[in-house]
């Protein structure tokens, strides 16, 4: 039973023992993980690449890491709400699209997020799946909370067919198609994920240039 995982390209030797502990458990439960650019290729563009592999799978693990750290920086500078932000651990934006890309597929979500990283977009609670935050480490794996969500999780997987039909033909839709498929609660999310991306991008670029 394939399964498409989200995770951005490790940083360090702790995150690729996560991964591939990750990636080891699910092989031990009898499903194979799929990522694209780390054991799935394709000479496609990347999006075209991402639908057509997930038309394959049964769900989708996302794993969101640390990828973007800043040690201080501003939200919302300069408005009633400015704040000052501190340790702040930002993950791929790919978590994000490929997230909202399963999700209107009608892929089952298992997303894991590792302690420290911020949660917004699409890894903060409250949408159509459970959001699990472990220590980046692989014994973290073994705790009864992971085990059980692991197994409600893995019952979803037994509805989807073994070449699920998409609800949507992403690659032929426009960006406004897009959208306009998204449940509100998850469409918001992506957009509050992109924007704290970019505004957390340009606060570190002023603090260089500074």
């Amino acid at each position: 039973m394939d399964i498409f995982v989200s995770v951005g390209t490790v940083s360090n030797k702790a995150q690729e023992a996560l991964v591939e502990a990750i990636e080891k458990r699910l092989k031990s439960e009898g499903l194979n993980p799929l990522t694209l650019g780390r054991n799935y290729f394709s000479s496609d563009a990347p999006l075209k690449a991402i639908t057509d592999l997930m038309k394959k799978c049964h769900g989708t693990v996302v794993i969101a890491l640390e990828r973007t750290y800043f040690p201080s920086g501003v939200e919302r500078r300069g408005g009633n709400k400015e704040a000052s932000i501190t340790n702040t651990m930002i993950t791929t934006p790919w978590n994000h699209i490929e997230a909202a890309l399963s999700y209107s597929q009608g892929l089952p979500l298992l997303v894991i997020v590792a302690n420290g990283v911020r949660t917004e977009g699409l890894l903060e609670p409250g949408h159509d799946w459970f959001v699990q935050r472990i220590d980046p480490k692989a014994n973290a794996l073994q705790s009864p909370e992971f085990n059980g969500i692991l197994a409600d999780w893995k019952l979803k997987l037994s509805n989807v067919k073994s070449s699920p039909p998409a609800p949507y033909e992403l690659e032929k839709m426009s960006i406004g198609e897009i959208i306009f498929a998204l449940k509100p609660k998850v469409l918001w999310g992506i957009i509050g994920g992109v924007i704290t991306i970019i505004v957390g991008s340009f606060t570190l670029g002023a603090k260089l240039i500074g």
